[in-house]
């Protein structure tokens, strides 16, 4: 599998997840694993656009109702009461990809935990000649192991960047990677910068 077929799979590191005016910001929802995210993924997404693979970032999606409200999943309410109108909202300042982690190929739009449920990852990933996904991002034992499950039943060669990764309590992280073992590779960041780019 060469470089070029090769994407990094951001997932959900958008505004309103991980800055402090971002919607879990202002809540007060956060960890500093997740905080440190951008800084830790930056170079590797840099170094391999520059071997000729993909960055695409993922974005948890809140599409308004008719009378602008966020239709919200009742679960997510539950977990979330304080998601208001505008958070998430479709090309709003919130639903983007962090500056330090910008630019990406391709940004995809999500609604549930899978970033490949009714969204068109999977078509991009094709018509870019996309083989193998690095994934990292928000939450490891969340959307990252609902999508990289998913991306193995599509038949992704898929690797899971375990400190690429983070969860709201370092239990939850270390479950979630523990479980993907049967259907990926668990990598560091440092081991593909010095293993897959030698």
């Amino acid at each position: 599998m060469t470089l070029a077929e090769t994407a990094l799979l951001l997932c959900d590191l958008q505004n309103d997840f991980l800055h402090p005016d971002g919607a879990y910001g202002r809540a007060r929802q956060g960890s500093p694993a997740i905080a440190a995210l951008p800084a830790r993924l930056a170079p590797l997404a840099r170094r391999l656009r520059a071997a000729g693979g993909v960055v695409v970032s993922t974005h948890f999606t809140l599409v308004p109702g008719r009378d602008g409200a966020p239709m919200v999943d009742a679960h997510l309410r539950r977990l979330r009461p304080f998601l208001a109108q505008g958070d998430f909202a479709p090309g709003s300042w919130g639903q983007a990809l962090v500056d330090e982690l910008q630019p990406a190929d391709f940004g995809v739009e999500k609604v549930a935990y899978s970033a490949f449920h009714q969204s068109r990852l999977e078509w991009v990933l094709r018509k870019a000649g996309v083989r193998r996904l690095w994934i990292a991002g928000i939450v490891t034992n969340g959307g990252v192991t609902s999508t990289a499950r998913d991306a193995h039943v599509r038949e992704f060669e898929v690797t899971v960047l375990s400190d690429g990764c983070a969860a709201f309590t370092p239990a939850l992280h270390e479950t979630a990677i523990e479980g993907l073992r049967s259907i990926a590779r668990i990598m560091t960041i440092a081991e593909a910068l010095t293993g897959e780019f030698a």
